[in-house]
């Protein structure tokens, strides 16, 4: 079956526009209007009630998503999209590749960048249509930031790309271009972790001492009060917080939001548990499956069974009960544009994808587009090349779920964040299961020398009996031998597809 299925039909009223608000609210109405949100559904703002959250259908089924890092630091496209942060860190490369590029902190600050983040040449038709070649089956941009600039039109700040800049909504351009492919769409908020973003350039002579700019840069407060070192939030800002990403929630209504770690600060778990029963009720009001994602490094913010668990750049050596996620990007140096990125190969990226599926997790993969709303030429040609992978493979990926094992092989994982570049490569003894109706997948993620596939997983004593065996993109049933030692195929003389090769086995 072809991996290009139409998706429009699956996801149903997900393709109606957006709420507009009529008018701008003001925090104080927001936060009633959440109030109005928790009281008039079944979720409630405490543990036990969020512990009623369920994975919805389309995100166990969807398995390969892409998150966009688009914003202003991708105009000085050096570092990584920390550099509105090190930029003010007289310790780092960044600082003193700023002054020797811009000169003062005082004269060319971070607010200097937004004109040139033009988006003159962004097409939202065209992503989505390049999204959908990527065999991408949900789309999740960057809302806001860090740096505390949202790409969307929001009602609580004058610094945001529907204001400066683009000048453009382009949250709610990709909102509506993706859902027109047939897409899922969610958005990430890293509000909270601009509480003390730009704390750094309040030490010297910069542009974040001036307060006609506290806007853009503010609260940046020091680093002296908490545990990690960060005076912690105000109910001011945590009001404000909350607004924020609840007006995401009405004006997109996004399917998945994507927090960041500070989310796991104590002084956030109350608004956290407010936004959590709101947007679980919207979900019910709009009779959509929506969820949210945090993360355990950094400390605890979700109880396991109210949200979907996210690893970033890495993922678990084995299977999980629950679905989970690991999002990780095409670089391993920056999530956003940069001049001198160090890229993946897409044959690990298609490696990863297959390991966490079989784990029951599904993968969501970052680009970070120029300034001027173009995608880098070699990201495009990733996430075609995955897409063609997924063309010829996509029934032993989507809709899938885990078999008692996930696989076996030599080559170990490691676990955790931060570790998705310290595995060694797959081979063709690294060997992953998924299922789907009836049939078994067994994915090998490397041709097998000699073009003989063994799998001991499927020893005959393993009460699996295989009828037969058929390599996807290929047209023919496969010689197969199944004893007490395992399950041995030879493979046909031709590849199908390059990376991974997976076989669709009928078991009777």
């Amino acid at each position: 079956m072809c991996a290009s299925v139409c998706l429009v039909g699956l996801i149903g009223a997900t393709c109606s526009k957006v709420e507009n608000q009529a008018s701008p609210l003001t925090v104080a109405e927001q936060l009633q209007r959440v109030e109005e949100g928790i009281a008039r559904g079944p979720f409630k703002p405490d543990w036990e009630s969020l512990k009623g959250f369920k994975a919805p259908e389309w995100y166990q089924d969807a398995k390969f998503g892409l998150f966009i890092h688009w914003g202003v630091y991708s105009v000085p496209a050096f570092g990584n999209e920390w550099y509105p942060r090190n930029m003010y860190k007289a310790d780092t490369k960044e600082f003193q590749h700023h002054i020797e590029t811009y000169g003062p902190h005082s004269e060319f600050g971070y607010k200097d960048f937004i004109p040139q983040l033009t988006a003159e040449k962004f097409d939202a038709g065209q992503w989505a249509r390049l999204f959908r070649r990527s065999g991408a089956r949900y789309i999740v941009p960057v809302a806001e930031h860090h740096d505390g600039f949202p790409m969307y039109d929001c009602s609580f700040t004058e610094w945001s790309a529907a204001k400066m800049g683009p000048k453009r909504d382009i949250i709610g351009e990709l909102s509506e271009a993706v859902r027109s492919e047939g897409l899922h769409f969610g958005v990430s908020s890293h509000r909270v972790e601009h509480w003390w973003f730009f704390d750094q350039g309040r030490l010297f002579d910069s542009d974040v001492q001036d307060p006609a700019y506290d806007g853009l840069y503010g609260p940046a407060r020091s680093q002296d009060k908490a545990e990690d070192g960060t005076e912690p939030p105000s109910q001011e800002y945590l009001d404000d917080w909350l607004a924020r990403t609840a007006e995401l929630v009405d004006r997109y209504q996004p399917e998945l939001i994507w927090f960041d770690w500070w989310i796991a600060q104590p002084t956030v778990h109350q608004h956290l548990r407010q936004l959590a029963a709101y947007y679980y009720n919207r979900g019910v009001e709009w009779n959509r499956g929506v969820a949210i994602n945090y993360k355990k490094h950094g400390g605890s913010s979700f109880p396991d069974e109210a949200a979907v668990l996210d690893i970033e750049r890495g993922q678990l050596a084995g299977m999980r009960d629950l679905f989970w996620q690991t999002d990780t990007s095409v670089s391993k140096n920056s999530w956003g544009y940069i001049q001198e990125h160090d890229y993946k190969s897409v044959n690990s990226i298609v490696d990863d994808l297959i390991d966490i599926v079989s784990k029951n997790g599904c993968m969501l993969l970052n680009i970070g587009p120029r300034p001027d709303g173009t995608i880098p030429e070699r990201e495009v040609e990733m996430l075609e090349e995955i897409g063609r992978w997924l063309e010829v493979n996509g029934e032993a990926i989507y809709e899938t779920r885990p078999w008692k094992v996930f696989g076996e092989g030599p080559t170990a994982v490691v676990e955790g964040a931060f570790n998705d570049t310290k595995r060694g490569a797959f081979t063709a003894a690294d060997i992953r299961f998924t299922t789907r109706d009836d049939a078994l997948y067994v994915i090998a993620l490397d041709w097998p020398d000699g073009g003989e596939l063994h799998v001991q997983s499927l020893a005959s004593g393993e009460g699996v009996t295989v009828q037969n065996a058929i390599l996807l993109g290929g047209a023919e049933r496969l010689e197969f031998k199944q004893d007490d030692e395992g399950l041995t195929v030879q493979f046909p003389d031709e590849r199908p597809c390059d990376h991974a090769y997976a076989l669709r086995l009928t078991l009777r």
